[in-house]
């Protein structure tokens, strides 16, 4: 069963005061860091979600495949979510692992965690304790629920909250913290 990525990179950083897949950390863009996550964890080549500044992104990363522009970007990661989804709808994946670009403290072991359980039908997210977080594994049963209800920043929450989900550790081997603003580099 093919379980594809997904990487949220599509906004314009205002807090950070650029878009954060062009933020360079450790060496990479950030865009590159989540798609390199994603591949060393196990998970196919999927789709990467751009919007704010797309053509510097591409141009700055010229490596990454499956690249989608979300034009309503602005409106928030829900619509990002929705695109990205929308775009692996042709593919033969039967579940998608998302992560956002800006949590670079997510690892390969981590995904690999998370997408052992991929089946169509898996609603699973990363576990910090007592938190849920990412990598957030989305089987192709739940793809449309997802996207009907992914809306402004809020992404998958309402509807992840709505159903069951497995939550797997993973804080002994990943951090999702986000990076807001240059300081969290």
């Amino acid at each position: 069963m093919m379980t594809a990525g997904l990487v949220l990179a599509a906004g314009e950083g205002r807090r950070y005061g650029m878009p954060k897949a062009l933020v360079r950390h450790r060496g990479k863009l950030l865009v590159e860091h989540a798609v390199e996550t994603l591949r060393l964890g196990g998970v196919a080549d999927g789709v990467v979600v751009l919007g704010a500044a797309a053509e510097r992104v591409r141009a700055a990363a010229p490596g990454l495949a499956g690249t989608v522009v979300n034009p309503g970007w602005s409106s928030g990661m829900g619509s990002s979510l929705r695109a990205g989804l929308a775009a692996l709808e042709g593919t033969g994946a039967q579940a998608a692992v998302v992560l956002l670009v800006d949590m670079p403290g997510v690892t390969p072991e981590a995904v690999r965690r998370i997408a052992g359980h991929a089946s169509p039908d898996a609603l699973v997210m990363g576990g910090y304790g007592e938190r849920r977080g990412h990598p957030v594994l989305l089987g192709r049963e739940h793809w449309a629920g997802v996207a009907a209800t992914a809306t402004g920043d809020r992404g998958a929450r309402d509807y992840l909250r709505a159903h069951d989900v497995l939550v797997v550790p993973v804080g002994d081997v990943a951090d999702d913290t986000d990076m807001d603003v240059p300081a969290d580099a």
